[in-house]
């Protein structure tokens, strides 16, 4: 222990060796299997499975003192899943080694069918080990700082000259979005609803509440392109494909979000709400607009019948877009140019394409194409399954970004 092993560092600065990712090698690593695979990596997980049997003979020492104890076991704590992890993909390889080995000798006819069980076998195995190295990834890359909290989000119809394709496609959006927290079992509730003349939306805002959110939806925001002949009006006539876009603005929201506004700094403005509603629309003030004057930000709410409730929703939108001011300045620091290729919310960025007439959305940060568009504007699996290799993508990507900095760290070892 006087090495400085159970010292409180990062489970990704603990080890020293030299790598050599380049652009090639990075194009490999989009997926867990891939990195698994490298030298360096192994490596790496060598050292920290023998640092987890070094820290835990350590506890059973009598030398140490309570102090001692308790960072020991704190490391332990942490090395111990990913330790776990180590040993069960190494055991699952070597079960899938000899499978192969055995199915190497099974070629005559009276065999097949025990040639069909051990390549059954092999490829539960192959899965197995797919979601072993997903989850060992997932222990090696820190917690995002937001990535349990609420989010606001935010939907925005662009402009273009093939008509109403932006409202159109902007409400299919916002309900894919419903349908999706749905699908996790997150509360949706919506803040602000603006439909279009034609049956679209111009803009609308939604709180969502539940496990984990923003780190499922924080890769959404950005600009989304729609490709597509128009189903009505006047365009749809020429048969001809318009190219429109919406955006995404993806806020979260801590539980507590200790913004301080002072009340001399709003101007509050109520109006009648618009669109669908019941009896009470169009026919009482209560819908409600709060413009915080020192930054010209601007929230609605016109969702609820009283005029009150409006204005607390309006408030918790205003005080998440200036929290949210605080926490871009934080990610522009934190964040490296790679890592911000997923995680900027820039409205000029289109970050995926819905193309209609092909059938196939593409998501242009890691050059990925999913069939099948109805299905993912379902909002359920097919949508869950794109999130993921998103997700998958970024914390490959964080892995390989810290494993190419450990040369340059200091300390660390003996």
């Amino acid at each position: 222990h006087r090495c400085g092993f159970w010292r409180p560092k990062s489970l990704l600065d603990t080890a020293r060796f030299t790598l050599s990712f380049n652009s090639r090698h990075r194009k490999k690593h989009q997926d867990s299997r891939a990195l698994w695979k490298h030298e360096a990596v192994q490596k790496y997980l060598e050292t920290l499975s023998k640092e987890y049997q070094q820290v835990s003979h350590l506890l059973n020492a009598d030398s140490i003192n309570d102090f001692e104890q308790r960072t020991l076991r704190k490391r332990c704590a942490d090395l111990s899943p990913i330790a776990a992890a180590f040993q069960e993909i190494k055991e699952a390889e070597r079960e899938v080694q000899e499978l192969e080995a055995m199915c190497r000798e099974l070629d005559s006819r009276d065999e097949k069918q025990l040639l069909e069980l051990a390549l059954e076998e092999k490829e539960t195995l192959d899965k197995k080990i797919n979601m072993l190295c997903r989850k060992l990834f997932q222990l090696l890359v820190p917690k995002g700082k937001y990535d349990r909290s609420h989010v606001i989000l935010e939907v925005t119809a662009g402009r273009t000259t093939g008509g109403d394709i932006c409202q159109q496609f902007t409400k299919e959006m916002f309900e894919m979005y419903q349908n999706y927290a749905d699908y996790k079992s997150w509360t949706f509730d919506i803040v602000n609803y603006t439909p279009a003349e034609i049956g679209g939306l111009h803009h609308a805002a939604a709180h969502i509440s539940g496990d984990d959110v923003y780190r499922h939806l924080k890769y959404e925001g950005g600009t989304h392109r729609v490709q597509r002949i128009p189903e009505t009006g006047l365009s749809s006539r020429m048969q001809r494909i318009h190219t429109g876009t919406m955006s995404v603005i993806v806020l979260p929201q801590p539980e507590e979000v200790d913004v301080k506004v002072d009340p001399k700094d709003l101007r509050i403005d109520t109006f009648r709400a618009k669109g669908a509603g019941g009896q009470h629309v169009n026919k009482t003030d209560s819908a409600v607009r709060i413009v915080h004057l020192p930054t010209g930000l601007a929230v609605e709410c016109q969702q609820e019948r009283s005029q009150l409730l409006n204005k607390e929703m309006a408030l918790r939108t205003l005080r998440a877009k200036l929290y949210q001011q605080v926490i871009e300045k934080q990610l522009s620091q934190e964040q490296s140019a790679r890592k911000l290729q997923l995680g900027t919310r820039a409205q000029s960025e289109r970050i995926r394409t819905y193309n209609f007439t092909q059938d196939r959305v593409t998501d242009h940060r890691i050059s990925y194409d999913a069939r099948n568009i109805k299905e993912i504007l379902s909002g359920k699996e097919a949508l869950d399954n794109l999130i993921n290799r998103l997700l998958e993508f970024a914390e490959i990507e964080a892995v390989t970004e810290y494993l190419e900095n450990l040369q340059a760290l200091e300390g660390g070892g003996c």
